[in-house]
């Protein structure tokens, strides 16, 4: 699931490299998506670098590649400049807050009812979570006192953790947490991630479990805590 920027972000290059062959430059992109700086341009394209949508090329200037498009992408769904697309992705559209997660019910003695709220590509934006899609069953011990809800992962930034493309990790609904912990972290309240959670200095650092992806640093301002990992479920095949 990717937030309306990244959207817009991903089609205006995919667009600009059917037309010409050759990538926008950041400053193109910037200008397309109506942003201050590039800065938000870097962030964005590492968010949808990890999602697996785009691949940079080494040893070349500019070089990007699409490797995929969201599902719901249509011809029809063209960014332009100065205008942005209200492209939404499956049933998981982007209402304007988030719901808070319901808290869990009772199945029996031995197990609760939690809600699955949406994808996180171990990174799903907060604002695109709905009220849940389904329920999921997960034993008592797991989930503990407090509200839950479950968030399903794509990706491979959180494999060393033992986070693997398509489990469902269980989230205590929390805005605080412990140097360690895996969090689901908003930045700058467009993108979501799960990292662990570290501080440096009066700076936090969202620290993947993948040599592939880089710490991420950031001012304490422009992260919030939306909650913690307390448990994994995987399916087998």
């Amino acid at each position: 699931m990717l937030t309306r920027k990244q959207q817009e972000l991903l089609l205006f290059i995919h667009e600009r490299m059917k037309e010409s062959g050759v990538p926008p430059s950041f400053d193109e992109m910037k200008d397309a998506l109506d942003l201050a700086s590039k800065s938000g341009i870097h962030r964005l394209i590492t968010a949808l670098e990890e999602r697996g949508f785009i691949r940079r090329l080494p040893n070349r200037a500019r070089a990007l590649e699409v490797i995929k498009l969201p599902e719901a992408y249509s011809p029809s769904l063209q960014p332009k400049k100065g205008f942005s697309p209200s492209v939404i992705q499956g049933s998981l559209g982007a209402p304007a807050e988030k719901p808070a997660p319901a808290k869990p019910v009772a199945v029996n003695s031995d197990s609760v009812s939690v809600p699955v709220m949406g994808r996180i590509a171990a990174g799903v934006p907060i604002s695109a979570i709905q009220n849940n899609t389904h329920d999921i069953s997960v034993p008592t011990e797991m989930v503990g006192t407090g509200d839950h809800y479950a968030l399903e992962v794509r990706g491979d930034s959180m494999i060393e953790a033992g986070i693997l493309d398509g489990d469902t990790v269980i989230i205590r609904n929390t805005n605080t947490a412990s140097p360690g912990e895996i969090i689901v972290a908003l930045v700058d309240d467009e993108e979501a991630t799960l990292k662990r959670f570290r501080r440096k200095g009066a700076s936090i650092a969202l620290e993947a479990a993948n040599p592939a992806y880089e710490t991420r640093i950031f001012g304490p301002d422009r992260v919030k805590i939306q909650g913690k990992l307390v448990g994994l479920i995987r399916r087998y095949h």
